[in-house]
């Protein structure tokens, strides 16, 4: 059978993030025991739809070690990977519930929301390291890089979608055809569509550049820790 942690290295990353999440939720406990209101409560189901992406590649990760080349069991899940992972970088998003409430100070309410936001994109960029990893190595260098960032654009349209449309993830399976003509209607469109592909713009740079940044720095750790 194999093993859950090949390394590790592995575990501990992974009981890290456990408790860097911990200390998120630890500070909204704080907030609605204090307050007695669950007004920002929505953030625990948006840092664990957060989890699922790095799930996923974990899965993927333990099923395709030692194995040449992926089936369709493999690449399924990768598509399921892909439907959720916009979940981790939607978490950006909620610096929009960022106001004075008078509940509590607001410098406290930005450190708490800034935790669930940095948790969420520590989760999204990881699981996206990996399936990168894995898309390298079958795939080639030039397509994973493509592929990466392929999948950094469609995040930052995700994002588009859930804040100003209200689609979510579910729908892909409860509603498709009301979610396929938002989406057609927009690409078919563009011109009426302009804010869309300012919103998509935006996040994808920001994004993108950040995991250029990521990535250069995972690779010269992974390189620096073979010599």
């Amino acid at each position: 059978m194999k093993r859950v942690w090949q390394t590790k290295a592995q575990k501990d990353v992974f009981v890290t993030l456990l408790l860097s999440s911990s200390v998120s939720v630890g500070l909204l406990l704080i907030r609605i025991v204090v307050t007695g209101t669950s007004r920002l409560s929505f953030l625990l189901w948006n840092l664990f739809l957060a989890w699922l992406p790095l799930i996923f590649a974990f899965w993927l990760k333990l099923r395709l070690t030692g194995k040449k080349v992926p089936d369709w069991k493999e690449l399924f899940l990768v598509g399921v990977w892909l439907v959720f992972l916009p979940n981790s970088f939607y978490m950006l998003s909620d610096l929009i519930h960022l106001q004075s409430s008078g509940e509590v100070i607001l410098l406290y309410d930005t450190a708490l929301v800034a935790s669930f936001v940095i948790n969420g994109l520590i989760l999204g960029y990881l699981s996206l390291y990996i399936v990168h990893q894995f898309t390298k190595k079958y795939f080639g260098a030039t397509f994973a890089y493509f592929f990466s960032q392929s999948v950094l654009f469609l995040s930052g349209f995700a994002i588009y979608l859930g804040r100003y449309l209200r689609w979510n993830t579910w729908d892909v399976v409860i509603n498709p055809a009301g979610l396929v003509f938002d989406v057609s209607d927009r690409v078919i469109n563009p011109g009426t569509h302009v804010h869309t592909f300012i919103v998509t713009g935006v996040f994808y740079v920001l994004l993108g550049s950040t995991y250029a940044v990521i990535y250069r720095l995972a690779e010269t750790a992974r390189i620096t820790s073979k010599h």
